[in-house]
């Protein structure tokens, strides 16, 4: 219950009063002046760390400033909700009282009353007469000048922690936070920007590294489970320590039916009907105080931002909780606009919001990121209200969609693309679990995922593109079916990534599922059709199965023809491809009209369109496969010469002109330097497709023939 003092008197004379921390302290009256806690020498937290890991160096840092003769220092803890902020102060405390014969001052800075309560009784601690207390109290005096004319005559240095100020102004506004050469102040708070901590210095509190938090939940739960699972456990929570401290309580107090590690790790996992974040807090010990929730903590965070006249903040964090934990190209909120909850003009400061109370992260790369903790994205997503689902799907979808070609071009790299992978699958994931979400929302998410899809396939970046086709497909089918032509759609990409992964047998049996699931659901000449013949002619190729793919592949011509014209870019594509893909004596007239089809794509599209090089690496392939290999020679040049330029050295289809070369090198007589091109190749290949792919060891074969 942060910021609010609540109390009833019991029928004997005491008051409980919830003060917005991890505990509920009881006051005994002790006179008709008495207005304090009833220590302030212990620290007030709901659970002692068992042992504190992963900050090393920052207790080194701390440590160092209770040292004998420190002094005069504000040390401030600040970091997300959860992070583990009041465990590194308390295992301070414990070292300054305990090893360095320091006072401690423990005080809850949750709020004007409990702050101000607190340190009157520092005031009284340090020889404060009553009579200067009463004054204070009733506003006769300053009561923070009071306090630190005590802490500065104070005989024995002292350590005062100020716990959870995540409203710096109720420290700034009643002059409370000060240095003193008599000691040191620690402050934690989830409150990051400088401007609050003028002449401070900031540490921030993180997540825990994976070594560490593994042996978190070993040293809460022994027994349960190998440090193996432990990391697993620990690396789906985010390291994140409340997390891990739930996790591990609960594992330690199971009575009826006692879980291991596997156990709980299976139920993360989901599919056992068990919320995420339901299953993390049944490991608290007590359910009253939000902090100590996963589902509550960060509401403090937010409450104290629509205090703050931030609301859109809030909008933003929901919107956030459409997408992953993993960096997110800040791009991507150029274009957001959600109607009154989050106009565009009111992003900047409610990012800045959002920043400045350590619920996200700026992540410093190449590409502009933040970052927002896995597990508080799904504490917000889950108590996102119902209302709000679709305005928020439906802007996060049109945002992705935004940032992706809608027409992927083949490419050496996809630069910030790769990083929209994560954010495109949880996307789907509240698609498929929210209520409210619409169909047109659903299509778009998805069409989000193929787009994604093809510019990774693209990009030569093959396993990617089948990690996310798979996963976009088991999720995309629950809301549009398996006959909708964007499931389709997935499912004949994840036929080609496959095939380019040398899983040739598979690609082929995949292929014919797809393609007859297309032609019954979309009807034979459907361009979803087509594309599937395509995605299915390329395994039956290298199965040797070369009359088969050829029927699949003058179809696609016919069908793009008819439909698109016969110089439509796609029309073009097809009529090349089988000049690549099917060597043997019967495609001689193709061979023959492969210059025209060369002259054809540079009229109609432009000497570097990559339809047009593709088209001059495939005519070069046919007079080689057609005993032109002379004439293949000056063809197959240009074409690496041209490939290499506009991808570079290792791009897949780089790899495979110079491959050509090398074979037109070798037609034509020129062993040596067929061989010099071929182990350029084979280096390319080992790096880009790894050593035991079927082309990787086709290349091989050839390196020792040429040298033989």
């Amino acid at each position: 219950m942060s910021g609010r003092v609540e109390g009833r008197a019991d029928g004997q004379g005491r008051v409980f009063q919830a003060s917005g921390d991890l505990h509920v302290t009881e006051h005994h009256h002790h006179g008709p002046s008495w207005s304090g806690p009833d220590s302030v020498r212990q620290p007030a937290i709901g659970r002692a760390p068992v042992a504190l890991r992963g900050r090393t160096e920052l207790m080194a840092r701390l440590r160092a400033s209770v040292a004998a003769g420190a002094g005069n220092e504000i040390l401030v803890l600040h970091g997300l909700g959860g992070c583990g902020k009041t465990a590194v102060a308390y295992s301070l405390f414990k070292s300054a009282t305990t090893e360095e014969g320091r006072i401690g001052f423990w005080v809850n800075a949750s709020d004007q009353s409990t702050l101000r309560a607190g340190m009157l009784a520092i005031a009284a601690d340090r020889g404060a007469e009553q009579g200067e207390l009463v004054a204070a109290r009733g506003g006769l005096r300053a009561a923070a000048d009071l306090v630190w004319e005590y802490l500065d005559r104070s005989e024995h240095p002292w350590l005062l922690v100020l716990d959870n100020a995540d409203d710096p102004a109720v420290l700034r506004d009643g002059g409370w936070l000060r240095s003193s050469p008599r000691g040191t102040v620690v402050v934690t708070t989830r409150q990051a920007a400088g401007h609050w901590w003028f002449g401070a210095q900031l540490h921030h509190v993180g997540v825990l590294p994976p070594a560490e938090a593994a042996r978190v939940l070993c040293d809460l739960a022994p027994g349960t489970g190998t440090e193996k699972e432990a990391a697993e456990i620990a690396d789906r929570l985010g390291r994140l320590p409340l997390a891990l401290t739930l996790a591990g309580g609960f594992l330690a107090h199971q009575l009826i039916r006692p879980w291991t590690m596997a156990d709980y790790d299976r139920h993360l996992q989901g599919g056992q009907g068990i919320d995420l974040i339901e299953l993390i807090d049944q490991g608290a010990t007590s359910g009253h105080d939000s902090r100590h929730l996963v589902s509550g903590t960060w509401q403090l965070s937010m409450d104290h931002l629509v205090a703050d006249g931030k609301p859109e903040a809030v909008t933003l964090l929901r919107l956030l909780s459409c997408w992953s934990g993993d960096p997110l190209p800040l791009s991507l909120l150029s274009g957001v606009s959600l109607g009154p909850g989050l106009p565009s003009v009111r992003v900047e400061s409610a990012l800045r919001g959002l920043l400045d109370h350590s619920l996200t992260e700026l992540v410093p790369g190449p590409v502009r990121c933040l970052r927002t903790h896995r597990v508080l994205l799904e504490s917000v997503a889950r108590g996102t209200p119902e209302d709000e689902h679709e305005t928020l799907a439906a802007g996060a979808a049109g945002l992705l969609s935004a940032a992706l070609p809608a027409v992927p071009e083949r490419q050496a790299e996809v630069a910030g693309l790769s990083l929209v992978g994560p954010h495109v699958i949880v996307l789907l994931q509240r698609v498929r679990d929210w209520t409210g979400v619409s169909r047109q929302t659903a299509e778009t998410a998805v069409e989000c995922a193929l787009r994604l899809m093809t510019a990774l396939h693209r990009a030569g970046d093959y396993t990617s593109a089948l990690d996310l086709g798979a996963k976009a497909v088991e999720l995309g089918v629950r809301r549009l079916g398996e006959g909708h032509p964007l499931i389709l759609g997935l499912r004949q990409r994840t036929v080609r990534a496959v095939f380019r992964l040398g899983r040739f047998e598979e690609a082929a049996e995949l292929g014919r599922d797809v393609l007859a699931d297309c032609e019954r659901e979309l009807g034979p000449t459907a361009m979803v059709t087509l594309e599937a013949c395509n995605a299915l002619a390329s395994p039956l190729c290298q199965l040797g199965r070369t009359a088969e793919a050829l029927v699949l592949m003058k179809r696609v011509v016919t069908g793009r023809a008819e439909q698109l014209g016969a110089h439509h870019p796609l029309t073009l594509l097809a009529r090349a491809r089988p000049m690549e893909l099917l060597p043997g004596p019967e495609l001689s007239a193709e061979a023959m009209a492969g210059p025209g089809l060369v002259a054809d794509c540079r009229r109609e599209l432009g000497e570097r369109h990559q339809i047009t090089l593709a088209a001059e690496l495939d005519c070069a392939y046919a007079l080689l496969y057609t005993g032109h290999a002379a004439e293949a020679l000056p063809r197959a040049r240009e074409a690496l010469a041209r490939h290499e330029e506009q991808y570079g050295a290792h791009y897949p289809i780089t790899l495979a002109a110079r491959n050509l070369l090398a074979s037109v090198l070798a037609a034509v007589g020129d062993r040596e330097e067929a061989a010099e091109q071929t182990e350029k190749v084979l280096v390319g290949r080992r790096l880009v497709l790894g050593p035991d792919h079927p082309w990787t060891l086709k290349v091989q074969e050839e390196l020792a023939r040429y040298r033989a």
